[in-house]
């Protein structure tokens, strides 16, 4: 049971409140990403690529907060499923590029309804779901210091 004051009670967890709220977001949105054909990992670096296309590996490993250990086979496979090409760049060869295809411009008409499918099946507001993004935002940017 809960105890309000006490600071080691998971419930009293910051940490734990996000962890288990992205769980189910995660869960949530794994329906709508199996019709499109991509895991959530994938679905973020698409939501950045369509944001911003032709970016280097290390920028959006840096716009994902993810280690290119992580990233690499992240971007293998989407490159496998003919969405990304990746490529040297020519003015320095030590940085990989990263392009949409044109099937991966295609899929973001198709992953267009997708927020606002999880935004109604969140079961809170539209304005206090943007409340809580902005919030969390701001808590990312003090913890990067």
């Amino acid at each position: 049971m809960t105890k309000p004051d006490d600071p080691l009670s998971l419930d009293n967890q910051l940490c734990f409140a996000l962890y288990s709220s992205s769980l189910l977001m995660t869960k949530l949105y794994k329906p709508m990403l199996d019709e499109i054909g991509l895991t959530y990992p994938q679905y973020l670096a698409m939501l950045a690529l369509w944001e911003e296309d032709g970016v280097t590996v290390s920028a959006l490993g840096g716009r994902l907060y993810l280690d290119s250990g992580t990233l690499t086979p992240l971007l293998k496979r989407l490159e496998k499923a003919g969405l990304i090409q990746r490529e040297r760049n020519a003015a320095d060869e030590r940085q990989v590029l990263v392009r949409l295809t044109q099937a991966g411009r295609a899929l973001k008409r198709q992953a267009a309804a997708i927020p606002r499918k999880v935004a109604a099946s969140a079961g809170v507001p539209v304005a206090e779901l943007i409340a809580l993004k902005k919030k969390l935002q701001k808590l990312r940017s003090g913890m990067e210091g």
